[in-house]
């Protein structure tokens, strides 16, 4: 079978997404995150930050929603029954803080066949309400047996 690589190099809408301070509390006691910045807001303002801040990998929570549009296309063709997680890559720039809008646009970038598996590369690039980056990344998900 071979793979519709029509989808490379389109985008999908942009995904806005409210950063919440309790939100920020929850996710950096999720994952054993102890720096006071990311749940006193006093600590954060003291060290510069506009507000609490998130945690680096909390890109994925904010990222994620506008992912879910790209992977479930149907002009994608990816079998989601199929699909493992092949990995992610993260560019961090201007952290994110409690009261951020992060606005995160995606976009196919590779569509190939490897070995009888179909790799799936798409680019997420996110912004805060300012235009400021805040993380680009790269999901590549891998789908078996096509």
């Amino acid at each position: 079978m071979a793979l519709n690589t029509g989808a490379i190099g389109k985008t999908w809408p942009a995904v806005d997404f409210e950063v919440d301070a309790e939100r920020v509390r929850q996710y950096a006691e999720a994952v054993g995150e102890t720096n006071p910045v990311h749940d006193d807001r006093e600590a954060a303002t003291a060290a510069g930050f506009r507000d609490l801040v998130a945690p680096p990998m909390f890109c994925v929570v904010y990222s994620a929603p506008a992912m879910g549009p790209a992977i479930t296309d149907p002009n994608v063709e990816m079998n989601l029954m199929a699909m493992v997680h092949g990995g992610q890559e993260f560019a961090w720039g201007e952290p994110v803080c409690a009261g951020d809008v992060i606005s995160t646009e995606v976009a196919c970038r590779s569509i190939e066949e490897r070995a009888g598996r179909g790799f799936y590369v798409f680019e997420s690039v996110s912004r805060n309400q300012d235009g400021a980056e805040t993380v680009i990344g790269t999901w590549t998900n891998i789908v078996r047996g096509v």
